[in-house]
Formats: structure tokens, C-alpha cells, sequence
């Protein structure tokens, strides 16, 4: 089934019904006695918001896998986090900026 690119999770509750839901969106959730019949109610209440969303005049929400990213986005932090980091990279002799890739690009590979 074509989900636009959003994760579904299906499980089965403590009545021993089938909720599917988007887990980026876990709001739009359908359930059902079996997990092909949970998943079919998901993309029927999926085609169901998106008509909402056109006859809205909105913007279909978009997948994270789906979208495009420029690279850059801004972040606040404590003072303190954000001087020890300059000195980090000062000491190293690269930017800021590359020491916090770095360092994020590392956050990943180990997940």
C-alpha cells in the first residue's frame, strides 16, 4: 500500500484490536480485526484527510523522507554549551559549523 512515504505502525491493542497509524502523524489512525483490514481503513482515512486538506485549501503534509532540505537550519543552545563547542573547534582549527556536523553526522551513524 502507498503511504506517500510515512512510517506506519500497526499493533494490536489490549482488546485484541488492530491499530495502524502514521507515526509521523499519529493522529490519522484507523483500526480494524485484522492487520490487512487496519491497514486498508489507514489508507482510506489517509485519501479521506488529504481531500480535506484540498478542499481547504492546504497543503498536503509531506513525508520527511519525501522532502527536499536546504542543509541549514538554526538552533538555540545554553551560552555555555555554545562557547565550549568555539573553543572545541578553535583548538581543532575548523569552524564551528564543521565541528557541529561533525559531530551531528556522528549522532546518526551510531543510531
Amino acid at each position: 500500500m502507498e503511504f506517500d512515504g510515512f512510517t506506519v505502525n500497526i499493533f494490536q491493542d489490549g482488546d485484541g484490536d488492530w491499530l495502524a497509524h502514521f507515526v509521523e502523524m499519529p493522529h490519522i489512525s484507523a483500526f480494524s480485526d485484522s492487520p490487512e483490514k487496519a491497514l486498508h481503513e489507514l489508507l482510506n482515512a489517509w485519501e479521506g484527510v488529504k481531500e480535506s486538506y484540498k478542499k481547504h485549501g492546504q497543503p498536503i503534509p509531506i513525508s520527511p523522507t519525501k522532502k527536499q532540505y536546504s542543509g541549514t537550519f538554526n538552533i538555540r543552545i545554553d551560552k555555555r554549551v555554545h562557547s565550549a563547542l568555539a573553543i572545541e573547534a578553535a583548538r581543532a582549527g575548523i569552524t564551528l559549523n564543521a565541528l557541529v556536523a561533525q559531530k551531528l553526522a556522528l549522532s546518526i551513524q551510531q543510531n
